[in-house]
């Protein structure tokens, strides 16, 4: 990053909802309203424990391959470049 002469940052909006939730775990996000009306999670949900280390993961993997000038950190990346 120390020789690169352009910086620039991607926030990757709403990233755990681009993640889907394992079939088998998609009861465990299950929630009743007061009306009754019973939800449950397709995607993940932010907030579930190992939410972050599991979208983490996911980008870490996705850009292995660029990140030498694209590292990840968490929903950022950071796009490093020379002129």
């Amino acid at each position: 990053m120390a020789k690169s002469t352009i910086y620039s940052a991607l926030d990757l909006c709403d990233g755990f909802y681009q993640i889907l939730m394992r079939e088998s775990d998609v009861a465990l996000t299950a929630v009743i309203t007061p009306s009754g009306m019973l939800w449950e999670w397709l995607v993940m949900p932010q907030g579930l424990k190992n939410a972050p280390a599991t979208f983490n993961r996911c980008v870490t993997h996705l850009l292995r391959s660029v990140r030498d000038f694209a590292p990840s950190y968490f929903d950022d990346v950071f796009v490093t470049s020379g002129l």
